[in-house]
């Protein structure tokens, strides 16, 4: 069965090709290297409409589906992975506001996060509690009109600059993921520290950071869905953010087919092009292979979820394979290059340094697989 994109769909990602090819390729080099949050690209992301690209017109969205999301995230990452997940992590906050939140709390924030005039952040994340979201700790007590949050959020992205976050914090005794609640916290109002910034070894544009809530005070208004129901947004609002992180992994290996194909042309070994090689041939087929697969079946979650279909088990095998694909192939493009490859400042080194986290966030391919075998053998 073909995906045929609609042309509405093309011309989206004809435009975030555009895009990327003459303002976020030039400087990825040097957002990776200096580790350069890339705010100027966002910015310009927002005044073409692609900081907000599956949510409504009267929010201040781009109004499309999310196929068109995936299309644009893979053609950023294909040049630029940290602005990739900058764009994914900022397109994910807004999704849980979206999905839960009251008519107030949409018309109040969404159009501060659509419009970029404030960065979003996801927090749910904690020292303790990765894979295993049902351990947080962090509390928020109610304490008259507000509630009073305590603990440190880590791995946290965007986590410097996110002006607003939401966050799952512990408001009951129940164990596990029970008694867990979501807020919307909005930093002018409700201060926090930014904590320790990780030096990563890749998407290093992306910053990563700790976030620490010292009495933190958050008006009773923004909690988000109902009281104990907060496991419930964090794991709806990463299904979807799971295509992202799916899609983002498929521009990384889409560019590493892309370099791969270009420098076995080029380059010349014992008089002809290194692309003469059998051996290298087949490398290239197999990255091929999978890219297409890949390709399929994020755009296959994302149809899902645009028909309001099931799509949590889809969303897990695309991100899953997405991932390994990227991993697998950024290693067979480094091969093909030789020591060029390995230098660094070379793209397929940092595509290989950027594969590696797409295997880890949005749940680790462990985590996937868990999900993947929960829907089946129920």
């Amino acid at each position: 069965m073909a995906f045929i994109l609609t042309e509405e769909q093309k011309l989206i990602q004809a435009l975030a090709r555009e895009f990327a090819e003459k303002e976020v390729e030039p400087i990825a080099i040097k957002v990776d290297l200096d580790g350069i949050y890339p705010d100027e690209t966002m910015k310009k992301l927002a005044q073409i409409d692609l900081t907000a690209i599956p949510y409504p017109c009267e929010y201040g969205g781009g109004g499309a589906d999310y196929v068109s999301y995936a299309l644009v995230i893979e053609e950023i990452s294909k040049v630029c992975a940290s602005t990739g997940v900058v764009l994914a992590c900022h397109t994910l906050a807004q999704s849980p506001i979206l999905q839960f939140g009251t008519p107030e709390q949409k018309a109040k924030f969404l159009p501060m996060l659509t419009s970029y005039n404030m960065l979003g952040g996801f927090a749910l994340t904690e020292a303790g509690a990765g894979t295993d979201a049902g351990a947080v700790a962090t509390t928020a007590v109610l304490d008259g009109d507000h509630y009073v949050i305590n603990g440190t959020k880590s791995w946290i992205t965007n986590g410097d600059r996110a002006g607003i976050v939401v966050l799952m914090a512990r408001t009951g005794t129940g164990e596990g993921t029970k008694g867990i609640s979501a807020f919307i916290v909005e930093k002018s109002v409700s201060p926090f520290t930014v904590g320790k910034h990780e030096d990563k070894m890749g998407v290093r544009g992306s910053h990563t950071t700790e976030l620490i809530f010292k009495n933190c005070r958050v008006p009773k208004e923004n909690l988000l869905g109902k009281i104990g129901e907060g496991f419930k947004v964090a794991m709806a609002s990463l299904d979807g953010g799971r295509i992202g992180i799916a899609a983002q992994a498929l521009g990384i290996a889409q560019a590493c087919l892309d370099e791969s194909i270009r420098y076995s042309k080029e380059r010349k070994q014992f008089g002809r092009p290194l692309a003469s090689n059998q051996a290298i041939q087949w490398m290239i087929a197999d990255m091929a292979k999978d890219v297409m697969a890949s390709r399929m079946l994020v755009y296959n979650a994302a149809s899902l979820k645009d028909n309001g279909m099931p799509f949590s088990m889809e969303a897990a095998v695309a991100k899953l394979f997405c991932s390994e694909t990227a991993m697998k192939h950024s290693i067979k493009a480094i091969q093909i290059h030789g020591g060029y490859g390995y230098v660094r400042g070379s793209k397929v080194e940092r595509l290989l340094r950027d594969a590696k986290i797409t295997e880890i966030y949005e749940g680790t391919s462990e985590v996937q697989r868990m999900v993947i075998s929960a829907n089946l053998l129920r």
